[in-house]
């Protein structure tokens, strides 16, 4: 299996296995050492794709916290010019909640914020974290699109959406990546369309929470079938999770969490695992 794939049309070359870096910051985060710690393997690893959010931490009061950490680790490592960071606007964390609020004034103040904690003239990749129910998609989507005319970000993404969003904003702008909920045990995803319509449009479909996520992952590493498959090529079964949605597409790219060293070194194993037909088709059944 290749190591690296190509990021949509961006001409740039992405690690197939990117760190989803938001078990770094929540409430249940490591501390700051051990946080670098886990950044600082991934990259020397051969990752270069980290996925961020501006709200990826505790509450209103720590907004960017995920960010700071991430551009502190990659100053620390000399990397800033060599890792690719995605990041998110839409949400709010009023005292721990998720909100949406993906209102134009509020996507703006958001990639703002996100330019000063990752310390950047420009983002590469800005992701809509939500579709907004109190504000069409179009403006949502528009006001990214006037970002990305001012400079402000290179490339824009959406996240938790279906196929008719990808579709409105796909008439609104360029839209390089999509990224919803998406592993071997729901594969909502690849039932409804979305992950064969980015296939479509040479949009890159990046799963977050493959191996489950915080509240899952116990669920997929205690099932059964996927346990079998892993202990017939001698790996954990979080490698086997990742292999399976590495296998169903080029344009996929999937962002496993990690808040230990242990985890992500773990996870990008999984590039050296070469699942076959009975393999594929058992984990399809799932």
């Amino acid at each position: 299996m290749h190591r690296q794939r190509q990021l949509g049309n961006t001409g740039k070359q992405v690690t197939v296995i990117g760190l989803g870096a938001m078990p770094l910051s929540l409430d249940t985060r490591p501390d700051e050492t051990t946080a670098i710690e886990v950044i600082t393997a991934f990259i020397e690893g051969g990752g270069n794709f980290i996925d961020t959010a501006n709200v990826y931490c505790i509450d209103d009061n720590d907004v960017g916290h995920n960010e700071h950490l991430i551009h502190k680790a990659l100053a620390k490592l000399g990397k800033l010019d060599d890792i690719i960071v995605a990041t998110k606007g839409g949400l709010r964390r009023p005292k721990g909640g998720w909100d949406t609020d993906a209102s134009p004034k509020w996507l703006r103040a958001s990639c703002e914020k996100s330019l000063k904690d990752l310390n950047a003239e420009c983002i590469f990749l800005y992701q809509l974290h939500a579709p907004d129910p109190n504000v069409p998609l179009m403006e949502s989507v528009g006001e990214l699109a006037r970002l990305k005319l001012e400079g402000k970000i290179k490339h824009i993404g959406l996240s938790n959406v279906n196929t008719r969003e990808i579709r409105v904003a796909l008439s609104v702008t360029q839209i390089l990546s999509v990224q919803n909920r998406c592993n071997v045990l729901e594969k909502k995803s690849f039932k409804n369309g979305v992950v064969e319509l980015c296939a479509r449009e040479g949009i890159v479909f990046i799963p977050h929470s493959p191996v489950g996520g915080h509240f899952d992952h116990v669920k997929l590493a205690t099932n059964k079938n996927i346990k079998k498959i892993a202990d017939k090529h001698g790996v954990s079964v979080y490698q086997i999770a990742l292999a399976w949605l590495l296998h169903k597409g080029e344009h996929i790219l999937p962002i496993p969490g990690a808040s230990k060293v242990s985890s992500i070194t773990d996870s990008l194993k999984a590039v050296n695992v070469e699942l076959d037909q009975d393999d594929l088709y058992m984990l399809d059944q799932l």
